[in-house]
């Protein structure tokens, strides 16, 4: 009675014994071995599905890193990278970049007074160049080792030696007298080097604070020659920025060295590029240039004062001043309530959350009638100060809009269970009471502020015939929550001054 099964009907039989249906079949080549081991172009489909594996299986190992066993497979030398690394992020003190400009639009142009002395190898070019004060223009590219203009020769007729040269130099670095005029047809203004610089050198300067670039010198370098570390100018630069004219030469890399050690060289290129190159280091750096073996190395030096022409800074510089109507108008204001503290409001939205800042911080930001005020009150020798303040409280001036809590249940203030409704603080946002509003109350004061009656501010504002304030002012809004709902706490901002 019993009749033979096909191999491929027979039952398989789990490791616990137990017989389960049949089987699909599989084919020989994947039998035994493990899905995950699937290459990535693998395709398997189950019913009505098909999958397709993209990324690499998990149980699959990484490939180990590659690595050059000339250059890490000593441990100590990749940390040692590593730490160097971020210790030049940490603290850059030079950098270096190009200006999008074809050489062949420059020119220089110099006046060169009358020649007491001439080079022999030079003196058929110079013979035409003795009158006094003319002006010579140089043209660029130039490739000396090609054809020598003219003009250069003028120009290193006119250089005189650096004040520091090095014993072992075969000839002597010049500079170009700075009592001569000297200008150019490149124009650092036209081009974001300064930017590049602020945002590099300086990343935390304030605002109201500018990068002013004044040309310095120019420096030629002949063949030959290196220029020895330099003594500090001594003036109130913050920077000084090199801008390498487009000669050809060979050598000649410029050194930054640090205060605090760690050199950087900078290799020129001599104007092999389309390209005018350009160097700038921090003012407590000094810098060398190492021999040019070919060529002539030429650059212009200029040197990087930080100014405000705002109401901000330690020695403020504005630009504006205001009209004498309106300081005519101030002046009684402040004879009148001499001895008082007095507070005008901004009218000017500056879009910033009163939580994260401190009035104080907008001091280089306004505009309008608040920066023209701020500047009128200045020239009075007085010290204006910007605070929030919002429903007859004021925060102090190193304080920011940080509301606390709102009460829990239970508490003294407030009835968390009532639904709030979005409203201007300083109104009454519920029409069923006023706890939420003694709640808001306690939780402003107990960020810092005072009310304006205890802080003894006189605030000034226009009113019309109803007794209500006139005019536009300033609105800030700080994100707060009352009662379980998102709503938005409107700040102003006073300008608070004592009249002395």
């Amino acid at each position: 009675m019993y009749s033979a099964i096909p191999p491929s009907l027979a039952p398989t039989l789990a490791p616990s014994g137990v017989a389960r249906g049949p089987s699909p079949a599989v084919s020989p080549a994947i039998v035994g071995r493990n899905l995950y081991d699937q290459p990535p172009s693998f395709q398997g489909q189950s019913e009505d599905f098909e999958i397709e594996r993209i990324t690499s299986p998990r149980g699959q190992p990484r490939p180990p890193i590659r690595r050059a066993v000339s250059d890490y497979a000593n441990e100590t030398l990749l940390q040692t990278s590593i730490a160097n690394v971020i210790a030049a992020k940490a603290r850059p003190f030079a950098i270096s970049g190009r200006i999008p400009v074809d050489p062949a639009t420059l020119t220089l142009f110099f006046r060169a007074k009358v020649i007491g002395f001439l080079w022999a190898p030079i003196l058929p070019r110079l013979i035409s160049a003795r009158q006094s004060g003319i002006t010579h223009s140089l043209d660029f590219p130039i490739d000396v080792d090609y054809d020598t203009p003219p003009a250069l020769d003028v120009l290193i007729a006119a250089c005189r030696p650096h004040l520091q040269v090095r014993e072992d130099a075969e000839s002597e670095s010049l500079v170009y007298p700075t009592n001569l005029p000297l200008t150019t047809s490149l124009e650092l203004s036209n081009h974001p080097i300064l930017e590049a610089v602020r945002n590099t050198l300086f990343p935390t300067l304030p605002g109201g604070h500018y990068l002013q670039a004044v040309r310095d010198k120019l420096e030629v370098i002949p063949t030959g020659a290196s220029m020895d570390i330099q003594a500090p100018a001594g003036d109130s630069r913050v920077a000084t920025v090199i801008v390498t004219l487009p000669v050809r030469f060979r050598g000649g890399s410029f050194v930054v060295h640090p205060p605090e050690g760690g050199d950087e060289l900078f290799q020129g290129r001599g104007g092999k590029s389309g390209h005018v190159e350009w160097i700038a280091y921090l003012s407590d750096c000094t810098a060398e240039v190492e021999l040019v073996q070919k060529g002539c190395r030429i650059a212009i030096a200029y040197a990087v004062h930080l100014k405000s022409f705002g109401p901000a800074g330690v020695a403020p510089d504005p630009l504006i001043t205001p009209n004498d109507y309106f300081l005519d108008n101030l002046a009684p204001i402040f004879n009148i309530l001499r001895g008082r503290t007095i507070a005008f409001y901004l009218t000017g939205d500056y879009g910033v959350n009163p939580a994260d800042v401190l009035a104080e911080s907008l001091v280089p930001y306004l505009k309008g009638g608040d920066s023209l005020l701020y500047h009128a009150i200045k020239l009075y020798k007085l010290s204006p100060e910007l605070r929030w303040t919002a429903g007859g409280y004021i925060w102090p001036v190193d304080r920011s809009v940080e509301c606390g809590p709102e009460a829990v249940e239970g508490s003294s203030y407030g009835s968390p269970g009532r639904r709030p409704q979005s409203a201007v603080y300083g109104a009454s946002p519920y029409g069923d009471g006023e706890d939420h509003i003694i709640n808001l109350r306690h939780r402003v004061e107990q960020s810092g502020a005072v009310p304006l009656a205890e802080a003894d501010i006189v605030l000034l504002a226009d009113k019309d015939t109803s007794g209500s304030m006139s005019g536009a002012i300033s609105k800030e809004r700080v994100p707060l929550v009352t009662g379980g709902v998102l709503d938005k706490l409107v700040v102003n901002i006073l300008l608070v001054v004592y009249v002395a």
